[in-house]
């Protein structure tokens, strides 16, 4: 028996307690640095190859009332997609604890979880404010904010996360990339010698930017089986005059826009040993897919445990993730992570007064962990809608549900016990999968080949529009809109992305109007 959705969705203003705040990826190409005089000495240009693919394997599958995938085959004679039945509790993804059922439209990221303790909230409330304060550089009498840089992205958390959603490569390509970063380093994955991990393109007063990056856009025309042709971008970035001298000349580069802040406390509270059991580094099963777990270490600790967080899942945990975006991102320290991100080359970065150590203190990082923990996921709001069950059959169909993996339960959660026990539904495994050389970056990353990537959950993807005033996808927002983002999947997902240029248009609008309804 499905219980009823006691849900009262509204579109517009109200917030309660909230603040009024106002994929993919670079790959092959990588060029030596060469002296050029209009751009700097030692620039460099990383672009993608939007032909790499892997051969189709045309399996794909569906999943049953546990969200655990089970094969059908596409190009057999068995039937095309079916529309899907509902299930019970899908239009409360993040379930009664968890999801928001109040706000929708800009403010539809906003809302903390309605299942958390009166303590819980506290720490919210005072988390949202440090969350959408802007820093500033070191010294001032705003002692508890300052420490800003030397050399950073972004002035506050909300500056790339924007009403707690998702950030995009700029219009123009021109820096400051506010919202979209890119991620440093040599051919085995350790860090720029003269640049570090992460490029920083703004510095504080004194202080030059490390260089200034660029994106350019090639079309990539495509058709589908129907006739109906189809564009996609495919971005190159330039990393033009350098401060500090040539970048190293096997540099590997990877852009990543910031993704939406929604159910992170959710995916963290699901229990290890279930995402694992779901890996199969070896395709024993033979369907094509081989998720692998990302093992990564605490910073303080060494203790290794799955990574959940960042676009290769390099973050054991929120608390890691935050606090190394106030690092990467902001310059500012925490007892994690307690030096910024200056080589010895960057002589006025090593000179900059410090806003002490750690810049960010326990307690005010505490709070910042515990916000982006528990804010809410927006109820689904056409769940039960005829197209929107058909492009769920058509999603299970196709295969989507092997990596997204529509539904899990969390398990013990001691740090935030009002989060165990919820059935939730983020269609993800948070398991590293081959994509591709077309959204290659060809950059190791702990466990992770330069093909792999995360599967991002897709829960609230189709509020980004009504969030953030754009519809940018997929880890570096190459793609403009959602079908552009299927049409770039390849390696294990070649042959749904293969499946999806073969459907009819009746399909492929049904499919997308259900992913708009996540």
């Amino acid at each position: 028996m499905l219980r009823s959705p006691l849900v009262l969705l509204m579109t517009a203003t109200l917030v309660v307690g909230c603040r009024d705040d106002g994929e993919p990826s670079p790959t092959d190409g990588l060029s030596t640095p060469t002296p050029d005089s209009d751009t700097g000495a030692g620039d460099v240009t990383a672009d993608s190859d939007p032909t790499g693919s892997t051969d189709p394997t045309g399996s794909t599958g569906s999943t049953d009332s546990t969200g655990v995938p089970t094969a059908t085959t596409a190009d057999t004679a068995l039937p095309g997609p079916q529309p899907a039945e509902l299930e019970d509790g899908e239009w409360l993804p993040g379930d009664e604890v968890g999801t928001n059922t109040l706000l929708l439209g800009v403010n539809a990221f906003k809302m903390h979880m309605p299942g958390i303790s009166a303590e819980t909230e506290q720490l919210f409330f005072s988390g949202n404010s440090w969350f959408n304060q802007s820093f500033v550089s070191a010294p001032s009498s705003t002692t508890t904010r300052d420490g800003l840089g030397p050399v950073y992205n972004a002035t506050g958390c909300s500056s790339c996360h924007f009403h707690d959603g998702r950030g995009r490569p700029p219009e123009d390509g021109l820096a400051p990339l506010a919202g979209l970063l890119v991620r440093l380093s040599t051919a085995d994955g350790s860090p720029d010698p003269t640049y570090g991990g992460q490029l920083q393109d703004v510095g504080i007063l004194g202080v030059p930017p490390e260089a200034v990056p660029r994106i350019t856009w090639a079309p990539v025309p495509g058709t589908f089986d129907d006739g109906t042709p189809y564009e996609l971008l495919a971005p190159t970035y330039h990393l033009e005059s350098p401060a500090h001298g040539p970048f190293a000349a096997d540099l590997q580069i990877s852009p990543r826009v910031a993704p939406q802040m929604i159910g992170l406390g959710l995916l963290e509270a699901i229990s290890e040993a279930e995402l694992v059991a779901r890996a199969d580094p070896d395709d024993l099963d033979g369907d094509g897919v081989s998720g692998r777990p990302q093992w990564s270490e605490h910073p303080i600790t060494g203790a290794v445990s799955l990574g959940r967080f960042g676009w290769k899942g390099e973050a054991v945990s929120v608390e890691v993730q935050s606090a190394g975006a106030f690092n990467g991102d902001l310059g500012l320290t925490t007892d994690l992570f307690p030096v910024d991100d200056c080589t010895p080359a960057q002589t006025e970065c090593q000179a900059a007064l410090s806003g002490g150590s750690p810049e960010i203190e326990a307690h005010v990082l505490e709070r910042v962990v515990v916000y982006s923990q528990v804010l809410a996921v927006p109820a689904r709001r056409h769940w039960d809608d005829d197209e929107v069950l058909l492009g769920k059959g058509v999603f299970d169909w196709l295969g989507c549900v092997r990596c997204h993996v529509p539904s899990h339960t969390t398990g013990a959660f001691p740090e935030l016990p009002e989060l165990e026990g919820q059935t939730i539904w983020p269609y993800t495994d948070l398991l590293l999968h081959d994509m591709g050389d077309g959204l290659a970056d060809h950059r190791p990353v702990g466990e992770a080949s330069g093909r792999e990537w995360k599967t991002p959950p897709l829960w609230g993807l189709g509020l980004i529009p009504d969030v953030n005033g754009h519809s940018r996808y997929l880890h570096d927002g190459r793609a403009r809109n959602l079908e552009e983002a299927i049409l770039w999947h390849g390696g294990e997902a070649q042959s749904a992305s293969d499946g999806y240029r073969a459907l009819p248009l009746e399909q492929r609008q049904a499919l997308l109007r259900f992913l708009e309804d996540l």
